[in-house]
């Protein structure tokens, strides 16, 4: 990421000829300098994407005035897209249940302002972790999940999440099931890591799944919730390799180094306007 300020557009239109020569025509005319551009032309269903970083002080005019003049362009091209300014942190909830690991590591990133990030509040199903996080300065909100009281539950982490005017949510090893009001409340906004190499042992307990079926490589998914179960748009994946000796404890131990990792990288190109979802695939400019 580069220090100076600069705006991320991203954008997804029917591919046709002369896309790129429209938008960067558009960022020329202005005196914009692009910082960094990437494109993709998805050949299957016709569909063109992309992602231009333009340097903010080139332009003789702030965001909201290059929304409207490029309306136009998008138009034209049947474009969905939309701008973002890197000056603005993103604001972000993240969820846990009693799994520490990736709860530490994205605090452990945030302090060193490698993730540059606020972290408006940490929601948890159980009040283990609130001198922890309450230690770093963040909210801490203990919203117990029953059987019995799910509706209200979600209604709840949904209060919290506007309350506090939240861009992403982020499941940090949160071993519950989302409502599908508050999956469809903010599609392409919550992020979950599965402890498995999705689409393979979807659910509950995926080390012992994959134990059970003597796999040599184990893994973790960093994916968009939907309503669908571990069935979202897949933004980062990794794996690493075990055998016949490993148990299911070692499996879960390898298993937490991946996923902190993949739950990073897959947060960090969400932040960063990296990631354009396309039904239920995604595409990543890395």
């Amino acid at each position: 990421m580069h220090g100076n300020r600069f705006y991320t557009l991203t954008a997804s239109c029917p591919d046709q000829v002369g896309i790129i020569a429209r938008v960067t025509g558009f960022i020329a005319e202005h005196k914009g300098w692009i910082l960094e551009s990437s494109f993709h032309a998805d050949d299957l269903d016709g569909r063109y994407f992309m992602r231009i970083e333009v340097k903010a002080d080139s332009l003789p005019f702030q965001l909201a005035e290059f929304r409207r003049r490029f309306q136009a362009v998008a138009d034209e091209l049947k474009m969905d897209w939309r701008i973002n300014d890197s000056a603005v942190k993103k604001r972000v909830v993240v969820l846990v249940s009693k799994q520490e690991h990736c709860l530490y590591d994205l605090l452990a990133r945030w302090q060193s302002r490698e993730l540059d990030i606020e972290i408006a509040c940490v929601i948890s199903n159980h009040d283990s972790f609130k001198g922890f996080v309450e230690w770093h300065g963040i909210p801490f909100h203990h919203v117990p999940v029953t059987p019995d009281n799910k509706a209200a539950a979600y209604a709840e982490v949904q209060r919290l999440f506007e309350e506090v005017h939240g861009d992403t949510m982020v499941l940090a090893r949160y071993m519950q099931i989302l409502s599908p009001q508050l999956c469809a409340a903010y599609p392409g906004r919550i992020l979950n890591i599965h402890h498995s190499f999705l689409p393979s042992f979807v659910g509950a307990k995926p080390y012992h799944q994959a134990y059970t079926r003597g796999v040599k490589l184990i893994g973790a998914t960093c994916h968009y919730v939907t309503e669908a179960l571990d069935q979202g748009p897949i933004i980062e994946q990794d794996v690493i390799r075990i055998d016949h000796s490993d148990s299911v404890d070692d499996m879960v131990r390898y298993g937490k180094d991946i996923e902190k990792t993949v739950l990073a990288r897959g947060l960090r190109y969400h932040l960063e306007d990296r990631v354009l979802v396309h039904g239920n695939k995604t595409v990543v400019f890395r």
